[in-house]
């Protein structure tokens, strides 16, 4: 597995992670709790961070472990790689683009701030992860 593949399966693992503590911090408060009152801001805020320390991390002790028992491998990106991460962006750009709109139908139609943060928030996690699937895709298939 190369470089990028790694950094890819990185943020997919960090991302899937930060959205179930946020979703398990969350959302037993919606049973009980009147939605404008819900406390999502602070818990949405540290589990992104989370989720990009732990990318690091993990991208960091993955490429320890891969260049110790791999000392030949090849550790910079080629052509393949670049167009490969062009096209899971491609890909991300999409789902990103639509949680921003749902936002801004959100905010015209004066809905609480609830559910405009977590309709751009789920818009920037469908981009990084199913951009990062198309990525792992096109490393195993190829593209077509």
């Amino acid at each position: 597995m190369g470089y990028s593949e790694r950094i890819t399966w990185s943020q997919l693992i960090a991302s899937t992670i930060g959205l179930v503590v946020y979703l398990v911090i969350v959302l037993p408060q919606l049973s009980h709790t009147a939605v404008g009152d819900i406390d999502w801001v602070w818990p949405m805020v540290w589990t992104i961070l989370g989720a990009i320390v732990l990318s690091i991390v993990l991208s960091i002790a993955w490429g320890i472990v891969a260049g110790m028992l791999d000392p030949e491998l090849e550790h910079r990106s080629d052509q393949r790689d670049r167009e490969i991460e062009h096209f899971g962006d491609r890909i991300g750009q999409a789902f990103l683009v639509i949680g921003a709109l749902a936002g801004l139908v959100l905010a015209m139609v004066e809905a609480e701030w609830f559910w405009i943060g977590n309709a751009l928030f789920l818009g920037f996690y469908l981009s990084a992860s199913l951009g990062g699937v198309a990525r792992l895709i096109a490393y195993r298939r190829g593209f077509q």
